[in-house]
Formats: structure tokens, C-alpha cells, sequence
């Protein structure tokens, strides 16, 4: 549902809600590109077989988290304050927001 923010003159401003991407749930760190791989840093739980949603200036794509690694081990999860490399099917960039799809 679009809202008035604001009119300066007779062309109003309007801003239009985001769609709920569902509960953030970290950042990305890192990102290697040669390899697709980033690296994200946890404010909550995230374990392989979720759905996440990537966001930032020029990020948004959704997957499925299909593996997860720490320090070049296979993990099943991994929860706040950890770092965690997945394999992703775009780039991504440093800083984008992470979110866990519901559903």
C-alpha cells in the first residue's frame, strides 16, 4: 500500500512498503567470486535445506541453502556469532542483508 512521505511541490513523493522478505538473519562478510562462495555472519539460526533471501543496493535473489562449511568442514547448522561459507547461485556483495524465506 503506497504512502505520501512528503511534497516539496506540486509532485508528491511517493514510497511504496517493501514486501516482507521474512526474519533477517545476518550479513555477508565475504565474497569469492571465482568460486561463488560467500561468507556470512549469523544473528540467528540457519541450517542446510532453509530458504534464504539475499538483499542489498543491487542484490536480491532467493535459494535453498544446499551446504554450509566452517573453516572447510561440512556443517548441517550453525547459529549467532558464527561464520558460515555457502555456495551461492549470484554474486553477492559485502554488507547485503541475509533473511530466512518462511514457507
Amino acid at each position: 500500500m503506497p504512502f505520501l512521505l512528503y511534497s516539496i511541490s506540486e509532485y508528491p513523493i511517493v514510497l511504496f512498503e517493501e514486501e516482507d522478505m521474512g526474519t533477517q538473519i545476518g550479513k555477508v562478510t565475504h565474497f569469492f567470486g571465482k568460486i561463488q562462495v560467500a561468507v556470512l555472519d549469523l544473528s540467528a539460526e540457519l541450517k542446510v535445506g532453509d530458504h534464504i533471501h539475499f538483499h542489498g543496493s543491487s542484490t536480491d535473489f532467493s535459494q535453498e541453502v544446499t551446504s554450509m562449511q566452517v573453516e572447510h568442514e561440512n556443517i548441517e547448522s550453525a547459529g549467532p556469532g558464527d561464520e558460515v561459507a555457502i555456495k551461492v547461485k549470484d554474486r553477492v556483495r559485502v554488507g547485503d542483508d541475509i533473511f530466512k524465506v518462511e514457507g
